[in-house]
């Protein structure tokens, strides 16, 4: 199971989504805790608020009004109850005995702003895990705020105030609001490394297209700094590789055909030899250095990519090359079809088959055409019943003036390009020539062509 992915777009893709979340994640996180700070303190305000104007109720009442003040005024969220003394809980510490709760300080500045400062204040935030404050917070969901105020006959009010739940709900549209970033940026950051990274892709296709054609079209010099820099130099060493190629085609070229010349006038001066058995070996000698050079031209020209491509008919290219086997006495049989024109160049592709064919005729006497079409591709295989070849001598046969030591090549001649023209010419196409044995006896070619869309 691949867990990353490949392609540098993903990965970029990725990597920003990552960052994104975990940035927003955190920035989330310290929202919420700062905002359930905040209306906790605010809530905790309002409560005090409440607690001081109660006060300042009671102590303008008489005992009698304020029994009947205390039940009006507790309800489940502030419980208030009248005592003759405070009550003494560890838990509870007052303010003048370093009570250093941040709340409680803030809370008991408030009390002793509004009631004034010579009021005697015990004061304690309790949180839901804290133990009971006159047996009511166990088992609380919520921090409360514990007060304990002297009124001015010497008695004391004890409040008991639950800081609100709204405190603790969810920032539902603050999450909204995250998401909604999250998607836009996602979005931005798509498009945006797909914009910087498609020069890339177009430079990958660039130099995997310079293997097959050398003359293509250079590459656009467009996009970043480094992607520019790198198709300068793509380009460049297309242009001179291009020059090299041609350059040592029009040598190559140009030495075999004067040598065909010489050659010509030696096999005029071996025809006057007297002596037959000499002249024979001449004639045969020249015969097969002719053949050398005929075959050098015809290679030059098979690796030559001047040619237009256009749509060809493959089904009537093979159906012309088996009638002129027929011609010649040999037979070629055809299985299979193709559904439609393949855009090539047709005199290098007939050239390609050709070879093929005759390789499979000259050592198996006859060959058979399987033509395969596929969803992406163009399949075309050549077996002949001839003998076969060693499996270590499979490739070498795509050399270049390669020929086998043993019966499948030394009765034949030849000049070992035939498949090296062939596997060319394939490869142009961006497709591939590979060899195998028969099943039983032979050598089957494969040549496997893409579809051009």
């Amino acid at each position: 199971m691949k867990l990353f992915p490949r392609s540098l777009f993903s990965r970029l893709v990725m990597i920003f989504l990552v960052v994104l979340i975990v940035a927003q994640g955190i920035s989330l996180t310290i929202v919420l805790q700062d905002r359930g700070e905040f209306l906790s303190r605010t809530s905790g305000v309002q409560s005090v608020r409440r607690i001081a104007d109660t006060v300042i109720l009671l102590d303008s009442a008489n005992v009698s009004e304020r029994e009947r003040l205390v039940k009006l005024l507790s309800s489940p969220v502030m419980r208030v109850v009248l005592s003759p003394e405070a009550t003494s809980l560890k838990s509870l510490r007052s303010v003048r005995d370093k009570n250093d709760s941040p709340q409680a300080v803030m809370f008991s500045s408030i009390l002793q702003r509004i009631l004034g400062r010579d009021r005697e204040i015990r004061l304690a935030v309790l949180d839901p895990q804290q133990g009971d404050a006159v047996g009511r917070h166990r088992g609380r969901l919520h921090a409360s705020v514990f007060v304990q105020v002297r009124l001015q006959d010497g008695s004391w009010a004890i409040f008991d105030s639950q800081l609100q739940p709204e405190a603790w709900t969810w920032p539902y549209r603050a999450m909204l609001s995250v998401l909604v970033l999250i998607v836009t940026v996602v979005l931005l950051a798509v498009f945006g490394v797909r914009w910087v990274t498609r020069p890339l892709k177009n430079f990958s296709i660039a130099a995997t297209e310079l293997g097959k054609n050398i003359n293509r079209p250079p590459l656009p010099e467009i996009g970043p700094l480094e992607v520019v820099q790198a198709a300068k130099a793509l380009n460049g060493m297309q242009t001179r590789l291009s020059r090299y190629l041609h350059d040592r085609t029009r040598i190559l070229a140009a030495m075999s055909h004067d040598l065909k010349t010489p050659i010509t006038r030696m096999r005029l001066r071996a025809e006057l030899l007297d002596d037959e058995p000499i002249r024979e070996k001449f004639i045969r000698d020249l015969s097969e250095l002719e053949k050398m050079v005929t075959g050098t031209l015809d290679f030059m020209r098979g690796i030559e990519t001047t040619e237009v491509i256009q749509p060809l008919d493959i089904n009537a290219l093979i159906e012309s090359l088996q009638d002129d086997a027929r011609e010649s006495g040999h037979s070629i049989s055809l299985i299979g079809h193709a559904s439609a024109p393949y855009p090539c160049r047709p005199q290098a592709m007939k050239r390609c088959l050709s070879n093929l064919l005759e390789n499979a005729i000259k050592y198996g006497s006859s060959a058979q055409v399987q033509v395969m079409q596929l969803p992406a591709s163009l399949n075309i295989v050549i077996s002949d019943q001839g003998p076969g070849v060693p499996e270590h001598e499979l490739e070498r046969l795509f050399d270049p003036f390669y020929r086998l030591e043993s019966s499948r090549n030394r009765d034949h001649g030849g000049t070992g390009l035939g498949l090296t023209i062939a596997r060319s010419i394939a490869e142009q196409h961006g497709g591939t020539l590979t060899l195998k044995n028969g099943f039983q006896s032979g050598l089957e070619c494969h040549l496997d062509l893409p579809l051009r869309t």
